[in-house]
């Protein structure tokens, strides 16, 4: 019995080799035409030679045995690639198998660059801050910015007239949107807090073909690359839709904890003036809420949600973000306050430790600091990067006037601490304008 066993198992072994011969045999059979019949895969050039002994850009045969002087005459074409699935070339081509060479193809292929996506909605006289916070965020992003404007009709000739006149810098691109709520309720939208602030709500319905964006408000002041505030788009996890930072460090002197009268994020509640976003996942996801127990999508639960509470709430779209992250935990990625730093990090002390430690990366100029002598360490930032031009050697030259005016601060609780305000400042132009360029 054994005997039959193993002359069963060799006639087996010796069917499969006969197999593999003949399937080796049809890949190797040479190619009889560009549109021959037969199922073979047509030949495309290798990509990981380009430049390496091709005579042109031209594609298959460009470079043959009159090509290759003192190569075997086999030789049909250096630069072909074929698939096979046993590794093997045809016997008249001379080149590296597809297995191998799609390997180096996708190593070496230049992946283009994407750019990120930063939205702002500016209404009323909000045109000089938002033109200062994108030239912020120029200055010293690597990557390329699209930038999405939402504003009002009587800006838009201003916004295009200054961007356009920057084109030379060809590190971003803009789009001017108007403002817009949905039909029915656009009244009362408008009207929610300040005008046109609630448009941030609806910028995942309307920029739908954007997949991550980085919300901002108006007075802003981008102190460090967006790319490094982009990159915690990285370290969501699956639950996370959106990131924000805390409204406020110190619960003593927080306001959602003492007066407000709605749910909230977390101890102090959250800060929606620099807001990260996940839109793609924003637009699947399924909210828990208190209004229904049927979980809604973000664009059916706006206006049941401002129905609620639009009698308990104070800082309008921002306390229904609070309200949706109260009940949706898990999809809030909280950054430290460094990335959202305003007047109430310092103005009865210092309590953003982060931005002790590392300086502020992001400034926020909320209660109009930039206009007033209130806060003059925020001012005097706001107005040097308001005055500051695109010229590398204006940019390096920023800090030592910089720091004189902010030395003038000392008298307040903020300025006391001035040293904080131009310590990223510092390493962000350093870090792009003082190196050479093949180091940056």
């Amino acid at each position: 019995m054994r005997r039959y066993l193993r002359i069963v198992v060799l006639c087996l072994a010796c069917g499969f080799c006969s197999l593999l011969y003949a399937f080796s045999q049809l890949a190797a059979a040479p190619e009889e035409g560009a549109g021959g019949g037969g199922g073979k895969p047509q030949a495309a050039a290798a990509s990981w030679l380009a430049g390496g002994g091709r005579g042109g850009a031209g594609g298959v045969g460009s470079a043959g045995p009159a090509a290759h002087p003192g190569r075997s005459d086999r030789c049909k074409d250096f630069s072909l690639c074929y698939w096979n699935p046993y590794w093997m070339l045809p016997s008249d081509v001379c080149g590296m198998n597809c297995f191998w060479e799609t390997a180096f193809r996708y190593s070496l292929k230049v992946q283009p660059i994407q750019r990120m996506h930063l939205a702002v909605v500016a209404c009323g006289e909000r045109l000089e801050e938002t033109i200062t916070m994108l030239k912020s965020a120029i200055i010293f992003s690597i990557r390329p910015l699209q930038f999405h404007i939402f504003a009002e009709d009587q800006l838009h000739d201003s916004f295009k007239g200054i961007l356009d006149s920057w084109s030379f810098l060809q590190t971003f691109n803009y789009s001017l949107y108007p403002i817009t709520f949905p039909s029915e309720n656009a009244l009362e939208w408008k009207k929610l807090f300040k005008p046109c602030a609630s448009q941030r709500l609806f910028l995942p319905l309307i920029l739908k073909e954007v997949d991550s964006l980085l919300y901002v408000d108006t007075d802003i002041l981008f102190l460090r690359p967006v790319d490094d505030i982009w990159s915690l788009l990285k370290k969501f996890n699956s639950t996370q839709i959106a990131a924000m930072a805390p409204e406020h460090e110190e619960p003593r002197i927080g306001w959602y904890n003492r007066f407000a009268r709605h749910p909230y994020y977390g101890k102090t509640g959250v800060n929606s003036g620099v807001m990260l976003m996940n839109m793609t996942r924003m637009r699947r996801k399924y909210f828990k809420n208190d209004m229904t127990t049927v979980r809604l999508r973000w664009g059916d639960m706006l206006m049941p949600l401002l129905k609620k509470y639009k009698l308990n709430i104070t800082w309008g779209d921002q306390d229904l973000l609070n309200i949706i992250f109260f009940h949706n935990p898990e999809s809030l990625f909280v950054f430290p306050c460094q990335w959202n730093y305003r007047p109430d990090h310092c103005i009865y002390g210092s309590n953003c430790q982060e931005a002790e430690e590392e300086g502020i990366f992001i400034l926020h100029g909320n209660r109009g600091v930039y206009h007033d002598d209130k806060q003059p360490a925020f001012r005097a930032i706001y107005e040097a990067l308001r005055n500051c031009s695109f010229k590398d050697d204006n940019i390096r030259s920023l800090l030592k006037p910089l720091e004189l005016e902010l030395q003038k601060t000392v008298h307040t609780y903020c300025g006391k601490i001035y040293k904080i305000f131009i310590k990223q400042l510092t390493k962000s132009i350093q870090d792009r304008y003082d190196r050479p360029p093949k180091e940056r």
